[in-house]
């Protein structure tokens, strides 16, 4: 007797299946996305940690740089979501300064992908409908002459807008970053007269704040890390001493819009003390 019949009947149920638990996962989103829009608290300032690119593309046995692609396509659809939401301002981590010691053929790929990632942005309508100023923050001194050339060109067509703001965080560290601004801080202060003693007597942690890459911005008070991973890895160590966190099991190129709403939703439950 032919099993072909059962076969067609088994691929037929699973259809089905699928496409029920489809609905409801949709109708679910919904609904979240109702309750999130209704309670109105939005984060002021949220940061993204996109980590999972190269194990979502191992376990999808795809070459390692289809997940970049990949978590590149997620980074514009969640902008897309945080502009729907009227997040004011995102800070997304892209590159870490102990990401530039991989592999010299993939830190390659990368600066490829953000040479051409910065030109599209650049062009954009999105960015420009929604009057998005777009920066890149970190050490990018040794950075590729086009890849620089690509983030000053975007960071130069959106410097006059006033809507979202938008950080990318390339060659980011936090302790680069806390280093870099106390030096800042200190060459100012020289260049003033002031003497080291009185600089040491007056030292105030808004002088260090001042010199920030994300200095005139609020500290974000949400943090969001895909992968699994429960650790900061040296984001935004300075400003993120009040940040409510969330950890979300998915990687990054499958972080789905509901994972996006379960976390804001989770956000808006949080009673915020600052330490009081």
């Amino acid at each position: 007797m032919s099993r072909e019949p059962l076969k067609v009947a088994v691929r037929t149920a699973k259809k089905t299946r699928d496409a029920a638990r489809g609905a409801l996962l949709w109708g679910y989103e919904q609904r979240l996305g109702r309750a999130v829009k209704a309670h109105g608290r939005m984060p002021r300032h949220l940061g993204l940690i996109l980590d999972g690119n190269r194990r979502f593309a191992r376990a999808a046995g795809m070459e390692r740089e289809m997940g970049y692609e990949f978590g590149i396509d997620k980074a514009h659809e969640v902008l897309q979501w945080c502009l729907e939401l009227g997040i004011p301002a995102v800070t997304i981590w892209v590159l870490s300064t102990d990401n530039i010691t991989r592999d010299p053929e993939e830190v390659r790929h990368l600066m490829g992908l953000f040479d051409r990632e910065a030109r599209n942005l650049a062009r954009d309508p999105r960015i420009h409908g929604n009057r998005v100023r777009v920066r890149a923050i970190g050490q990018h001194q040794e950075f590729p002459g086009n890849v620089l050339e690509a983030l000053r060109e975007l960071e130069e067509k959106t410097a006059d807008y006033d809507g979202m703001l938008l950080n990318i965080a390339v060659g980011y560290g936090g302790r680069e970053e806390i280093v870099d601004a106390v030096k800042q801080h200190l060459s100012e202060q020289a260049a003033a007269g002031k003497a080291l003693e009185d600089v040491i007597a007056a030292l105030e942690p808004e002088h260090i704040s001042a010199h920030l890459y994300t200095a005139g911005t609020p500290d974000p008070d949400f943090i969001i890390r895909t992968s699994g991973e429960i650790r900061l890895s040296g984001f935004m160590l300075w400003q993120s001493v009040y940040s409510e966190y969330y950890f979300c099991d998915v990687y990054w190129p499958g972080f789905r819009r509901v994972d996006f709403l379960r976390a804001l939703r989770d956000f808006q439950g949080r009673e915020r003390r600052f330490g009081k």
